[in-house]
Order: C-alpha cells, then sequence, then structure tokens
C-alpha cells in the first residue's frame, strides 16, 4: 500500500507542483520575438502589449510592438512606438527599422532615406536596407542615388537578380542603354525564368535600336509568361521593324517592386507606377526584431501557488489514510 501511495503523490507532485509561470516582461518579449519570426503579427502585438503591462519603459517591447503593427499594416500607429523605443535606446535596430520601413511604407520617401541611414549607421551590412533606400529613391526619381543604394546592397548580396534588374532599370531612366543592358545581361544570366527581366532587356537593345535582340528578349518573356501583356505589346511594336526601326517617344521600362529577405528590413508598398509586387525593388523590413527564433523558457500552467500547498497536502492525507489500512 504505501507504495501506491507513494507512487498517488508523485503523480499529484508532477502535475500540481511546477506551476511557475514566466510572466516576467522578458519572457513576454521572448514570446512576442519568436511570433514575429514566423509571422504571427497579432499573437506578437498580445506579446509585447503584455511585456508594457508589467515593464512600461521596456524598449525592447515597444519596439517589437512597432514591428508587429507594421507586420498588421498599421504603420501610423507603429511610428510612435518605434521613437518612444529609441528615446530609451537610440540605436536599437528593430526600432530603427520598424520606423524607417513604416515611413517608406506611408509613401513618406524622404523620411525614410533618413531613417535608413539612421539604421545603416548602427548596421551598415545590412542588404535589406541599402535596397529599401534603394527604392524610396527611385519613388523620388533620384536615380544615381538609388543606382548607389542598390550596388551596396548588391556587394552583400551579389546573386539578388532582381536588384541588378532595379539597377538595370534605373540606367534606363538615365538613358544610360549600354549600362542598362549590361545589367540585364547579368540579371539573365543568374536567372533564365523571370519574364520581367527579359522583357526589360528587350527594352534595352529597342533603345538601342537593336529590334531583332528586342524582339528575342520580348518571345523569351512570352514563353515564361504567356500572358504577359507588356510582353505581348512590345513584341508587336517590334515585329515588321526590323529593317527600319527609329526611336520615337519615351521608352517605360516595368517598373515592379518586391521583398527583400525577411519583413525585418523589407517590404515595400505598391506606389501607382508599379505593375507588378513580384520582382523589382527592395523595400522595407521593419518586423520582426530578430532573424532567429529566441530560445524559450520552459514554463507551466499557471495555476496559484496556493493550489500546489492544497495538492500536497492532499496527497500526505492519502498516505496516512493507507497506513490506517
Amino acid at each position: 500500500m504505501q507504495t501506491k501511495a507513494l507512487i498517488l503523490v508523485l503523480i499529484l507532485a508532477l502535475l500540481f507542483i511546477p506551476v511557475v509561470h514566466a510572466e516576467n516582461a522578458d519572457d513576454w518579449n521572448t514570446y512576442g520575438q519568436n511570433a514575429l519570426v514566423v509571422g504571427n503579427y497579432a499573437g506578437a502585438l498580445t506579446d509585447f502589449n503584455n511585456a508594457l503591462a508589467i515593464d512600461n519603459n521596456s524598449a525592447s517591447a515597444m519596439a517589437g510592438k512597432a514591428a508587429s503593427l507594421n507586420g498588421l499594416g498599421n504603420y501610423t500607429d507603429a511610428i510612435p512606438w518605434a521613437e518612444a523605443a529609441l528615446t530609451y535606446r537610440a540605436s536599437d535596430p528593430t526600432a530603427l527599422n520598424a520606423r524607417a520601413f513604416a515611413l517608406y511604407e506611408l509613401g513618406q520617401y524622404n523620411d525614410s532615406v533618413t531613417a535608413y541611414n539612421a539604421l545603416l549607421a548602427v548596421q551598415n551590412t545590412n542588404k535589406d536596407a541599402y535596397c529599401n533606400e534603394g527604392y524610396a529613391y527611385t519613388f523620388m526619381n533620384q536615380t544615381e542615388n538609388a543606382i548607389s543604394s542598390f550596388n551596396q546592397c548588391l556587394v552583400f548580396d551579389q546573386t539578388n537578380f532582381w536588384i541588378v534588374n532595379q539597377v538595370g532599370l534605373a540606367y534606363m531612366n538615365l538613358g544610360e542603354y549600354d549600362q542598362a543592358l549590361s545589367e540585364f545581361n547579368q540579371a539573365t544570366a543568374m536567372t533564365i525564368k523571370n519574364a520581367t527581366v527579359w522583357n526589360n532587356k528587350g527594352l534595352a537593345y529597342k533603345a538601342l535600336g537593336r529590334p531583332a535582340d528586342a524582339l528575342t528578349c520580348f518571345q523569351t518573356a512570352l514563353g515564361i509568361d504567356p500572358n504577359f501583356t507588356y510582353a505581348q505589346n512590345n513584341a508587336q511594336s517590334v515585329t515588321g521593324l526590323l529593317q527600319n526601326f527609329n526611336i520615337s517617344g519615351t521608352i517605360t521600362p516595368v517598373v515592379t517592386i518586391s521583398r527583400i529577405g525577411t519583413l525585418y528590413t523589407t517590404a515595400p508598398p505598391t506606389p501607382s507606377q508599379v505593375t507588378t509586387t513580384a520582382s523589382p525593388v527592395a523595400a522595407p523590413t521593419g518586423v520582426p526584431a530578430t532573424q532567429t527564433p529566441v530560445p524559450t523558457k520552459t514554463t507551466y500552467s499557471p495555476l496559484p501557488s496556493y493550489a500546489a500547498l492544497g495538492a500536497v497536502v492532499a496527497a500526505g492525507g492519502i498516505v496516512l489514510a493507507l497506513k490506517r489500512k
């Protein structure tokens, strides 16, 4: 009987004694960070709010809340939380990124560039920040600055064909078609399966007065995506003009924007001139505060301590009763 009693006590102890419930601000911040990593922005927001309820001066929770709001598309509310975090921790990369990202998404490109420069002063190898800054410059028509930022991005991400494509588009806007073609050649060497890049390369050939090469590129684009309207129209524009071809009007390359990296420093808006959001332009990533999950602590059911005490007393009573038998 005593053996059975001891086993029962052990079971009750395992069920009720480990009632340690980690509810300090650091723990909630950890939960929030992990939620951000997996894209659970609503859950992350709840976790950071719980952290702030315990410690309303937690810069980490403020920054995380800003990143969570960005992930939920609430950019206007994200900015003051990022700013609040920066009053406590001026170099917090999550807050700096969240602020820059929100400004970008709100179309405040000049302020976004300033914010990204502040982030790059802390993280000067952040490729997403350089790319997003390049996109912001693009929308402000500061083409040479855009090229500089995109090239900085490529220093840390040399195989990113989409950013190479963006550089090509920038040279197209400057009328430097030979240089643009060189960039598109690099992009198509990196990937042969992107219709937009092939279409843009065709436009460079067209601008250089090489309609046959242009047509080949447009046809390649259509081989990848037969429903690509831009490539269809461009192919028609050079068909039958292969002998006598004169460039007239303004050639408008396809401008597109894509997300680069994680939402930590990238995620562009969709301006009116953007035709797709699946390829070019690297935009801000103002969400996850970390790139890898934060180790979580082992936690247990939030039972009050008196429940554990009651369990022990009950178990003791059972042992005494069994002994009397």
